[in-house]
């Protein structure tokens, strides 16, 4: 097992990719921590993780907020010794599509506290449990959102953005104490979430939601979205040792997305 009596702390971890990549890091060995701001979905997580005879937490945590964020990690280092691998997945994203000449700061702060903001503060309390120790590795979920602009939803994109130059950041940081930082950034992915904006967009543009997808998957070379388990195994591998080597580098899951008309993007 490649995460055998590790530690791994994954936000977002109640549903879709963070969901995902909770239950193969507790296949694989590792004592999962799943935290976030819905208990309800959290709890579902660990009570699944812990039915297969794995070790698992759920401890809710609006991870936008400092008290929480640190109240958080003092509860897994006082519970379970350490911190040795922390997946940033939690992500926000408002339903409204919007210029930036329309932008309203609520909009903006409400997107970017969570994913950029969110994402510092819980490399911070992690990285403190990971310095003395000289070990650790911090795997940030960014998006393609991070890597190619995404027209009306600035804010996402722009956190997106900040994600990757966080992680860039903290390895040359950290790594003088053995300390790895990579992302994963992923286009569209099969989830409840997506569908859900999928089908929000295909009554708004009067469309079937099956035109919708077709217009969709047009822009992905494998003609797919990339499902939650291939997401976690990006994410199982750069966290594990066989990425030992890698630091500071962004690895694309995407079926091989390209954008050819942004405007059809959901």
């Amino acid at each position: 097992m490649r995460l055998k009596d590790k530690v791994a702390v994954v936000t977002g971890g109640g549903s879709g990719i963070g969901k995902a990549i909770a239950m193969r890091f507790a296949d694989e060995g590792a004592t999962v921590i799943v935290a976030s701001r819905t208990l309800e979905l959290l709890r579902r997580t660990a009570e699944e993780i812990t039915a297969r005879g794995c070790r698992a937490r759920a401890v809710q945590t609006d991870i936008g907020d400092e008290t929480q964020v640190r109240r958080m990690a003092a509860l897994v280092v006082e519970e379970f010794g350490r911190i040795d691998i922390l997946v940033n997945n939690s992500a926000a994203m408002l339903p409204q599509e919007v210029d930036v000449a329309d932008m309203s700061l609520g909009h903006w702060n409400a997107v970017v506290e969570v994913n950029l903001t969110g994402t510092m503060l819980c490399s911070r309390e992690a990285l403190k449990s990971m310095i003395p120790r000289r070990s650790g590795s911090i795997v940030n979920i960014s998006s393609m959102a991070g890597v190619i602009g995404n027209p009306r939803r600035s804010a996402y994109s722009a956190s997106k953005w900040g994600m990757l130059g966080l992680a860039e950041t903290m390895a040359i940081e950290a790594g003088p104490y053995d300390i790895r930082v990579n992302s994963v950034s992923p286009a569209a992915t099969a989830t409840e979430r997506f569908a859900s904006s999928v089908k929000a967009r295909a009554e708004r543009l009067g469309h079937s939601y099956e035109e919708q997808m077709q217009k969709i998957l047009a822009h992905y070379s494998l003609k797919r979205l990339a499902q939650p388990s291939e997401v976690a195994a990006a994410a199982l591998f750069l966290a594990s040792d066989e990425a030992s080597g890698i630091t500071g580098q962004n690895l694309i899951v995407s079926c091989g997305f390209h954008m050819l008309n942004p405007s059809e993007i959901a």
